[in-house]
């Protein structure tokens, strides 16, 4: 097994240690494969990380191995790597922020399969930039994720609220909203869970806000729970650690309404193929007040009221 290979990444060299490790074994994707994966979507991904705190997820024995959550930088990361000191309770963390292709190329080689952003930045962090719906189904069915993710769009245009839809890469899909940063993460979260009660209220039998798994039954969870602080949500092109490798890749609305993709459409060779017309080019440029969203969507609905899921 070689010992190092280095890859060349915007204006660095970036070496990866034991670069022919196998991480997929079903597949055959070695750690090199992995850097050289995120080499190739850096130019698509990186503006979805950059200036956000991540969590990483490392399986340096592959993924049938452990897996490692990880927050804290480790005091062996180069010095030029980017880094965030935030707080917590008792305390601070000092977050991996990926603000170029060579940090996420480093990554890889540290056997980061899957990185997870924050959805504010650094530099405001208790003020996000994206609200994030995760529409996570009660089993394999993809059906019910897809006519859930279009409801909720035309909920959300109704209040002015333009959105976008990517696959999670594992069951469901994200649907993503550019917000203006000047509404706390509480705020946020309510608006999130108010029309997510509206959407519960128009369809009980088929969709549901309960946490406790044991209260959903078969019906599909409209999750909001990352709309918080030091929360994170999979980061746009990231790959998943399943069997084939799927990627958590952007949509166009189109692709939803067509019927022809599930959770796991898209793998690490698959997506290349999407990048040069990036499904979500121009859908972020112009963000929304999640205030003024708030009070359209109170005003217009009497059911948006957060009583605490059902």
């Amino acid at each position: 097994m070689s010992t190092e290979k280095r890859i060349r990444a915007g204006r660095r060299t970036v070496a990866v240690s034991r670069p022919d490790k196998i991480l997929f074994p079903d597949d055959g994707i070695t750690k090199a494969g992995l850097a050289e994966y995120y080499r190739r979507v850096a130019g698509a991904m990186v503006p979805h990380l950059a200036g956000r705190p991540l969590m990483l997820e490392r399986r340096p024995d592959g993924v049938t191995g452990q897996v490692f959550m990880q927050k804290e930088v480790p005091a062996y990361f180069p010095e030029w790597f980017h880094r965030v000191e935030l707080p917590k309770e008792g305390g601070t963390v000092v977050y991996p922020v990926c603000d170029d292709a060579p940090s996420l190329v480093y990554l890889a080689g540290q056997a980061c399969i899957t990185p997870h952003r924050f959805l504010s930045r650094a530099d405001r962090p208790d003020h996000p930039d994206r609200m994030v719906f995760d529409l996570d189904p009660a089993d394999e069915g993809f059906g019910p994720v897809r006519v859930t993710a279009l409801r909720l769009r035309e909920l959300l245009d109704g209040i002015g609220l333009p959105s976008a839809v990517m696959t999670t890469g594992s069951r469901g899909l994200h649907v993503v909203v550019p917000l203006d940063r000047r509404a706390p993460f509480d705020e946020v979260r309510r608006l999130a869970r108010a029309a997510s009660e509206v959407l519960v209220a128009r369809h009980p039998d088929e969709l549901t806000t309960a946490a406790r798994k044991e209260a959903r039954g078969d019906r599909l969870y409209l999750d909001v729970q990352r709309n918080a602080y030091a929360q994170t949500a999979v980061a746009p092109y990231a790959v998943r650690a399943l069997d084939g490798a799927p990627v958590a890749a952007p949509l166009r609305w189109a692709e939803v309404a067509d019927g022809g993709i599930d959770a796991r459409s898209f793998t690490m060779s698959g997506v290349l193929d999407r990048l040069d017309d990036g499904p979500w080019r121009g859908a972020f440029r112009r963000p929304r007040s999640a205030r003024a969203a708030l009070g359209r969507l109170e005003r217009r609905e009497p059911s948006a009221r957060d009583d605490g899921g059902r």
